[in-house]
């Protein structure tokens, strides 16, 4: 296993690589024709086929929900053409973290801003399951982009998701964050694409585990821990941060 350091460049001649903009305060990964990727993104998200992806920096007061023109003002500036994901994050991109496990890459950018558990723990009355005229939390963001060097099946790709997050997940519970992510956490997992017949045939050429215990599964889960790892490392969530430490986060950048 490898791990890059805070912000260095990646290219590789056999899959994306990505670029720092540092102006643009944005990641930027080209994607090779024939490649596939599964995001959760907002914009460009699902089953696609990108050209690029993008990690876009936004300030704490973005507000807007246009996302699809913002993404397309963003590309344009970039000078990318064709179909696109983009993820969006408030977390500095010029301080993303990547690893690399036996040809599984992983970038992330960790802005653990306002970790989140997946069901609110109850605590009796005013507990947040009962604020329900309160505004939601403010986000923080994980995002995470890995590549695999083998084509995946459609099943492997939604289990790689799974993969992904437990890992990152891990992470949190193991620093002591206190939830298993944030609100607006994104994922994009990319891999060469099958050819068209044999997406679904177990005999075929496409990988059909990425689970945990499978062997793809498992690098994607170790490259994913490192990189997530090394971000919170170099940005911790503090408990101490809100006004009065009654709790919450923060993160310096």
């Amino acid at each position: 296993m490898s791990a890059g350091g805070m912000g260095a460049s990646q290219e590789s001649a056999d899959g994306p690589g990505y670029r720092v903009e540092d102006a643009a305060r944005a990641l930027v990964w080209e994607v090779p024709a024939g490649w596939v990727a599964l995001s959760s993104a907002s914009v460009g998200g699902g089953l696609v086929r990108p050209r690029w992806v993008t990690n876009l920096m936004v300030d704490d007061g973005f507000d807007r929900t246009d996302l699809a023109a913002y993404a397309d003002e963003r590309a344009a500036e970039l000078g990318l053409t064709g179909p696109g994901t983009t993820l969006l994050t408030a977390a500095d991109v010029r301080q993303v973290a990547t690893a690399e496990v036996e040809g599984v890459r992983c970038w992330a950018t960790v802005g653990v801003t306002k970790p989140t558990w997946a069901v609110a723990p109850a605590a009796g009355p005013g507990s947040p399951a009962e604020r329900v005229g309160e505004a939601p939390p403010p986000p923080g963001t994980i995002n995470v982009v890995v590549a695999l060097p083998v084509a995946l099946s459609t099943s492997a790709l939604v289990q790689a998701l799974g993969t992904i997050t437990e890992a990152k997940a891990q992470v949190l519970v193991q620093a002591g964050v206190p939830g298993t992510g944030t609100a607006s956490d994104a994922v994009a997992i990319l891999c060469p694409e099958v050819p068209e017949g044999v997406l679904d045939d177990p005999c075929g050429p496409a990988e059909a585990f990425a689970g945990v215990r499978s062997a793809w599964g498992q690098r994607v889960a170790r490259a994913v821990h490192a990189a997530v790892a090394a971000g919170l490392a170099a940005h911790p969530w503090r408990a101490d941060s809100v006004a009065g430490g009654a709790g919450g986060a923060g993160v310096v950048w």
